[in-house]
């Protein structure tokens, strides 16, 4: 929804941006908290914001051209919502997914470099090494060491 966002900033789309701000800001302020106590905090703040989040994006899907880019992204956000709100529900879980979507990127970015191994063990033998260079990274172990040990 950042992409809709106007010059302005006081458009419907800063209505919404304005609500998912103050989520991530409750988020800033529990980190390094314990799970129970997220949990009360995401219980007691956030989730009357995501209540008006999601009345927001009920009371515009019908008032938005489905087609135009809001209207896609109401609809988008919909679909979603059920396993956005989750989060809520457990003080283990993350507001978002972009650790996971970190996690990938380099997969991603590999895909395209595997198009040119010249043998499928190359591109195979490629893929074990980012996952095994992801997997220490993720894990923060030294890259080489862990190599290493794995060999």
């Amino acid at each position: 929804m950042k992409k809709l966002q106007g010059k302005k900033k006081t458009g419907k789309v800063d209505i919404v941006l304005n609500l998912i701000g103050k989520l991530y800001g409750i988020e800033k302020r529990i980190k390094g908290k314990s799970v129970e106590e997220k949990l009360a905090i995401r219980q007691s703040q956030a989730k009357p914001i995501v209540t008006t989040l999601y009345n927001w994006l009920i009371e515009h899907k019908e008032k938005i051209p489905p087609k135009s880019k809001l209207g896609e992204a109401i609809s988008y956000s919909l679909n979603q919502f059920e396993k956005f709100q989750r989060y809520l529900e457990d003080g283990r879980l993350s507001i978002d997914n972009n650790r996971a979507e970190w996690a990938v990127k380099p997969f991603v970015i590999g895909r395209k470099a595997w198009l040119f191994s010249y043998t499928n063990t190359g591109a195979n033998a490629s893929a074990i090494l980012y996952s095994l260079v992801e997997t220490a990274k993720a894990n923060n172990l030294l890259v080489h060491d862990y190599i290493a040990t794995c060999l």
